[in-house]
């Protein structure tokens, strides 16, 4: 099969797992019975907002750095985010020695951007378009280009979280999680259609940035010009091409959310379960809440709560 068009491998993600757990935090699994019962099943949060950088990303690019070559990691790397992506980029090219660059867009969260910065990062921003204004600093300065989900390393290293979800929950009937390039849920979804095909996978996006759902209609990625959402970790301007050929062969279904119900989510998971998940980590709850996915009652349903990295005054604006 050409590299294109190659799924990874359970052998690929366990690899991944020996290669990254010295490195990361083994996140907690919660459950509410509260959040549960208004939708009748049987809740089960898994707390990524926890990990390293407060989010998910560490483990898909600690494994892709693993798999550079000593002269590219002398050289160093680059890549583009609109925020948690650079933090784990700068966190793990640090620790390993290597120099980042992130190219991040003008209106990024300015505390995204002070951590990337914080965690060793040269951070470049601008209102050109991420993707070509990093491919010239890579062409400039002959850096490797880490990208932030379309590659079969960083889900690989993003499938060891599903790796964890089947130990945490064996008899986990349905798992939803968010998508903004498709990195997590393509690593997520393989690990769980490989062990047990007959669970349910449901990716998440935001109304205003359905990239994997018109990638899905026209059967190939698509470069969304406009986003209007406050998932800003779900506004990826495309899917990857790797990551449309895993939500294909792995995911059941894609859903999209309104804004609206991704504050009321953030809100309960605050009130009820005492934790702070900012907008793309709480999309994966929102859909749930918001009756978007068929679900027998007393179902085991996951929700991977994938990051929360949100400031307190953008939190206070959106929750009142």
């Amino acid at each position: 099969m050409p590299e294109s068009n190659r799924l990874v491998s359970l052998g690929e993600i366990r690899k991944a797992a020996s290669i990254i757990t010295p490195h990361i935090h083994r996140t907690p699994l919660t459950s509410s019975a509260h959040l549960g019962g208004l939708v009748g099943v049987n809740l089960y949060l898994k707390l990524e907002m926890f990990q390293k950088t407060g989010s998910f990303k560490p483990r898909g690019v600690l494994n892709k750095m693993a798999s550079l070559g000593d002269g590219e990691k002398r050289r160093g790397v680059v890549s583009l985010s609109a925020g948690n992506h650079a933090q784990a980029l700068a966190y793990a090219a640090t620790m390993a020695g290597v120099p980042s660059v992130i190219v991040m867009p003008t209106g990024a969260v300015k505390t995204k951007v002070e951590a990337t910065r914080g965690y060793g990062g040269e951070v470049i921003l601008t209102d050109s378009d991420l993707l070509e204004t990093a491919l010239e600093i890579q062409r400039e300065r002959e850096l490797t280009l880490v990208h932030p989900f379309d590659d079969l390393n960083t889900i690989a290293g993003t499938g060891t979280l599903g790796l964890e979800l089947l130990e945490d929950v064996p008899q986990v009937d349905v798992v939803l999680c968010g998508i903004g390039g498709g990195g997590l849920i393509s690593g997520v979804a393989a690990v769980l259609k490989l062990v047990n095909p007959e669970i349910k996978v449901i990716g998440v996006e935001p109304e205003g940035a359905p990239g994997m759902s018109l990638a899905l209609q026209k059967g190939e990625p698509v470069h969304m010009t406009a986003m209007n959402t406050i998932a800003d970790g779900l506004a990826a301007p495309f899917v990857g091409h790797h990551n449309l050929n895993h939500v294909r062969a792995f995911v059941d279904d894609v859903v999209t959310v309104q804004d609206e119900e991704i504050i009321e989510a953030m809100r309960l998971l605050l009130e009820r379960v005492k934790v702070v998940v900012e907008p793309a980590g709480a999309a994966s709850y929102a859909a749930l809440l918001a009756d978007k996915v068929n679900l027998d009652s007393g179902a085991n349903v996951l929700c991977v709560l994938s990051g929360g990295n949100i400031d307190s005054g953008r939190l206070s604006e959106l929750l009142g």
